[in-house]
């Protein structure tokens, strides 16, 4: 079950309290720059972690600034729309309610999830987005993150890289995903969204000489399910 730290208390709370019950993810940005883009991915993953453990989720976006451009940025870091907080209807029933914030910034009622910030006015224009999204989900979200060239940079070469071998291991026979694997998985994201946890998981897979190629397959495929990294972007033309 997947356990998210409440930054009211710095205590860890159940995501989704009751099986099957409605979770409400709502995202406060408080403006559009880098760090509220980091708001929403973190949001984003949430919503993703609930999916994958059969949760049913109500994303929201609460702001009224500069709409337009959130949503654009949003979609570019792959980042599935969310609905206008303020203008939806309350009251779903849900069990639980999330709020992804800033660190320092609003304070809503109820489970707070703190965003730390992103030490950067914007990426380089000709920055991949899905570069930017592996470089913001390799620190864990408490954390601030510095968007410097080397970690841009780190993070391309590991994209190009990872999207190479999984079409290369896509030509192989499928093989299941290891069930220690399948744990260690669960057992990162599900501990307060350790993102960079699942990342450690597949860099292991990847060099693990045990591993089948069509499990690193499968494996990496699952993960992505999380990640939103189209790591199978490139099948039909490993490098």
């Amino acid at each position: 079950m997947l356990r998210i730290i409440d930054a009211r208390t710095g205590q860890p709370v159940d995501a989704a309290p009751a099986r099957r019950g409605l979770t409400r993810v709502e995202a406060h940005t408080e403006g559009f720059d880098v760090t509220a883009l980091r708001v929403l991915l973190v949001a984003d993953l949430l919503v993703r972690a609930l999916e994958i453990g059969g949760t049913p989720v109500w994303a929201l976006l609460d702001e009224e600034r500069q709409r337009a451009e959130l949503r654009a940025g949003a979609a570019a870091l792959g980042i599935r729309p969310f609905e206008e907080g303020r203008d939806a209807a309350s009251g779903l029933g849900e069990t639980q309610v999330l709020h992804v914030v800033r660190e320092g910034g609003a304070e809503p009622d109820g489970v707070r999830v703190a965003v730390a910030a992103v030490e950067a006015s914007a990426p380089p224009e000709d920055t991949d987005p899905a570069v930017l999204r592996l470089a913001l989900l390799g620190t864990r979200r408490g954390v601030p993150v510095a968007l410097g060239t080397g970690t841009l940079d780190a993070a391309h070469a590991t994209l190009a890289r990872w999207r190479g071998a999984v079409a290369h291991w896509a030509t192989s026979p499928s093989r299941p995903v290891p069930d220690e694997v399948r744990a260690a998985l669960r057992t990162a994201w599900e501990d307060d969204l350790d993102v960079p946890g699942v990342l450690g998981v597949l860099r292991r897979v990847e060099s693990a000489p045990e591993v089948p190629d069509g499990a690193r397959f499968e494996t990496f495929a699952h993960a992505d399910r999380l990640l939103g990294l189209e790591l199978t972007r490139d099948l039909g033309n490993p490098r």
